[in-house]
């Protein structure tokens, strides 16, 4: 029986298979499209499960609200980790990490710059799963001047993996002992180290400070542990270690302190939610955000339901050739589940073809959708091991859903009705063929409103003013390589041709490298009046290098010894402090910790605020302090020959250090910083056209098969004089309908929604009018093409043809 089910539906198929091909193009389209958007999805929720321990691991992290500012921190204090060990039994291990930052690595007469560097405890083995491929795990960190490499530094330095006892030379004056050769970390891990360095090599590790966090903190609870009562004793831990040290410090206890409104607390994040849910100060890399899961997932449902609604659609609309069939097979005794299974056959059949290939063409572009993205997802035996069986069960659903209504409405037809003729098939006469067009193009307008919003916000970011012109800097990386000769090196780049002005500074707006400090509005230091903000070591060039603008006061200058102690606030800062007129106005700077140690500055001007943070993020207090830092110089160029000038510059740097000369370039600093959105926004707009390519195709079909059946009726208008116009506006305005009902339903929605997503950044644009009827009326015109191009063919067509047989 099931032989012949398909024997049928085979014969079927290819009768009819000009919407055979539409059928499974629109299918394979949808399937391909879905499935890239799961291999995606997938890749995103796999972050850091590769982890043994992963469900029982947490990293710990610190609250702080200080004065007017609240910084959420991914750090801990430098004692955790071990009071974690020694205090709560319900911990099995605790670790830290702290990043190294760069430094060179020599390599025969050749210097190399690495930055996947990281100090570790110990234990960070028993935490992580870190597989050892020469070594021992247990002893590896222990001693000081030790380093643990991956497989591929190994590689890269030695030419291979048994390298145990051999040294590193950094920074052309340290050796380190290689005591282990780990595997190259997965791609999904949520921080990314070449080098794991002892912590002990760190003399900062040993620090018994409590009212500092710097320190990447992780803790493997036992089994059975509930970590939500575990989270709880935190802030017990944390009262019995820093109670001391802030009455010490702020003469105030942890009590008074949060009376004033302040506090200092700790929480935990489980180690597979750092990748999607935790954008906090001092990650150890780039995370994404679950909101992108989630309108990936939507948007992979939304275009499976329009190929699903394209087949159904047209299985419908070809009711009318069926009906005669359904009919002569129930005369001959066919029972109705028979035909209800013939059906389902003929759906399950276009439907496992159309997923056929959509898997190979997965194949063929996951290449160039990992290059978009940004991922290196590939379809190894793991991953088919589950995407097969998860393909097949897509295809049953996909094709009894898409396939049950046809099948339980056509095998419904009554045979005295179909083979009487009383039975007419026709665009109008089915109202869930015109729900169905409706909900797709609801879809599809939707896509297109969130594409256009995403685009302009992204576009917004790239192009606003952000209180610094970061167009022609270059960055000079790592400055302090030059020693003494950093400040000779500047000097001697600022008299260069085509340099219009150098400062020499680590902090960049676009940069990592952060600081904060205390400041006090009284000698008194009363943490009421207490500011928390950036502070950041800069020199006399900063402000002019970085175009940024002097609202009141004057900027640093070389010449005037007392600058010293002077200060340049942010407009943000000025409004904190409540100065009407902040300039000559003494602030006290809380200097180790200590309240009794206070020295006084004065604010000599306020720079125009800037953004220095994540637009996500609102502009916080700033403090400019002239102190000497040589992190990078930052170069304003005005040259037509920029490769020359960039050589000169090496060849400078060259003859002051041995070391590798590193350059970038603010602009592009910048838009890495908002990498992330522009892929989603490139992704997005992608997937609108795929989503809507598959929408036309549907409609292209149903207009065909409506002119089909319209055949007589078109060769008769044009008998009595009917123009070509009046019969294309006859055949598209059924059409023309749906979408402007699509469009009625769907634009409200799209606005309300999409004003929700913007409300994540603090800096976004106003969704205009404009975008809204830019979308309707791209809908409609796409609609009018797809529909006319079929109207327009019957229009043209010779009325002889169609009316030859009557």
């Amino acid at each position: 029986m099931f032989r012949n089910y398909l024997k049928t539906a085979f014969r079927t198929l290819r009768k009819n298979v000009g919407f055979t091909v539409i059928n499974i193009l629109g299918l394979a389209l949808g399937l391909a499209t879905c499935l890239l958007i799961v291999l995606y999805v997938a890749d995103e929720l796999s972050y850091d499960r590769f982890n043994e321990k992963a469900n029982r691991t947490y990293r710990v992290n610190e609250d702080l609200k200080f004065g007017n500012n609240n910084v959420l921190y991914a750090v801990a204090m430098p004692p955790l980790a071990q009071a974690l060990k020694t205090d709560l039994p319900e911990v099995e291990d605790a670790t830290r990490l702290k990043a190294a930052g760069g430094f060179h690595v020599k390599k025969g007469n050749e210097s190399i710059l690495e930055y996947g560097n990281v100090y570790a405890d110990p234990s960070v083995f028993n935490v992580f799963t870190l597989p050892m491929i020469n070594g021992n795990s247990a002893t590896a960190l222990k001693e000081p001047n030790t380093v643990v490499i991956t497989e591929s530094i190994a590689k890269k330095y030695f030419n291979g993996t048994n390298v145990v006892g051999k040294t590193l030379a950094i920074d052309n004056n340290q050796l380190l002992k290689v005591t282990g050769v780990i595997r190259d970390l997965p791609k999904q891990s949520h921080f990314h180290f070449d080098f794991f360095i002892s912590m002990i090599t760190w003399p900062d590790s040993r620090s018994g400070e409590w009212l500092r966090s710097d320190y990447n903190t992780y803790v493997v609870l036992k089994p059975g542990t509930d970590s939500k009562l575990f989270e709880k004793k935190l802030s017990a831990l944390l009262k019995k270690y820093s109670e001391g040290q802030m009455q010490t410090a702020l003469h105030v206890n942890i009590a008074d302190f949060e009376k004033s409104g302040s506090y200092f607390r700790l929480n935990l994040t489980p180690l597979t939610d750092i990748h999607l849910h935790s954008n906090r100060t001092g990650e150890l890399g780039s995370n994404s955000s679950v909101q992108y899961v989630y309108i990936f997932s939507a948007i992979a449902i939304f275009i499976l339901l329009i190929a699903g609604i394209n087949f159904m659609n047209l299985s419908t609309a070809r009711s009318a050739n069926r009906a005669r069939e359904v009919g002569v097979r129930k005369v001959l005794g066919s029972p109705r589940k028979y035909l209800i299974a013939q059906f389902l056959t003929e759906s399950v059949m276009v439907t496992l073809a159309a997923a056929v290939i959509a898997f190979f063409a997965v194949l063929l572009l996951l290449p160039l959708f990992n290059q978009v993205s940004g991922k290196e997802m590939v379809v190894g035996s793991q991953t088919l091991a589950w995407l097969l069986p998860a393909l097949l069960v897509i295809v049953l659903i996909v094709g009894f859903a898409a396939g049950s209504y046809p099948a339980f409405f056509l095998s419904a037809f009554q045979p005295i009705n179909v083979l009487s003729g009383k039975l007419a098939g026709g665009f109008k006469r089915s109202w869930l063929r015109s729900v169905l067009v409706v909900f797709q193009f609801s879809i599809s307008i939707f896509l297109i409103i969130g594409t256009i919003v995403i685009y302009n916000q992204l576009n917004y970011i790239q192009t606003k003013n952000l209180g610094y012109n970061r167009n022609q800097v270059l960055v000079i990386n790592n400055a302090f390589e030059l020693g003494s000769h950093a400040k000779t090196f500047k000097n001697e780049v600022k008299q260069m041709n085509g340099v219009v002005n150098a400062t020499l500074t680590g902090y960049l707006p676009t940069g990592k490298n952060r600081g904060t400090s205390i400041f006090y509005k009284e000698a008194a230091s009363d943490q009421k009046t207490a500011l928390f903000p950036q502070s950041w070591r800069v020199d006399a060039d900063y402000i002019s290098t970085l175009g940024m603008k002097i609202s009141a006061g004057r900027d640093f200058s070389a010449n005037m010894p007392t600058d010293s102690t002077g200060l340049v606030i942010n407009e943000t800062a000025a409004k904190f402090l409540s100065f009407t007129n902040p300039v000559n106005k003494i602030l006290y700077r809380n200097m180790d910790g200590n309240r009794d140690h206070i020295k006084p500055y004065h604010i000599i001007g306020v720079v125009k605020d800037f953004n220095f943070n994540s637009l996500r993020e609102n502009i916080s207090p700033m403090i400019f302090l002239m102190n000497e830092d040589t992190g990078n110089l930052s170069v304003r160029v005005s040259t037509a020959n920029l490769p020359a000038l960039i050589d000169q510059i090496k060849t400078k740097w060259q003859g002051m250090t041995q070391s590798q000369f590193s350059y970038s370039f603010m602009d592009q600093d910048f838009d890495a910083n908002y990498r992330t959105e522009q892929r989603t926004g490139t992704i997005a707009i992608i997937f609108t056209v795929l989503a809507i390519s598959i929408a036309c195709l549907g409609l292209f079909g149903l207009a065909a098969y409506a002119a089909e059946q319209r055949t007589k009726e078109i060769g008769i208008r044009k008998v009595l004089g009917a123009s070509v116009s009046a019969i294309v506006n006859t055949l598209s305005k059924d059409f023309i309908k749906l979408v402007l009902t699509s469009i009625a339903i769907t634009t409200p929605l799209a606005w309300y929604l999409m004003n929700k997503w913007l409300q994540d950044f603090a800096y976004r644009i106003s969704i205009q009018w404009w975008v809204l009827v830019l979308a309707g009326a791209g809908a409609l015109l796409i609609a009018v093409v797809t529909v006319s191009f079929q109207s327009v063919k019957a229009a043209l067509a010779n009325p002889v043809n169609s009316l030859k047989n009557e």
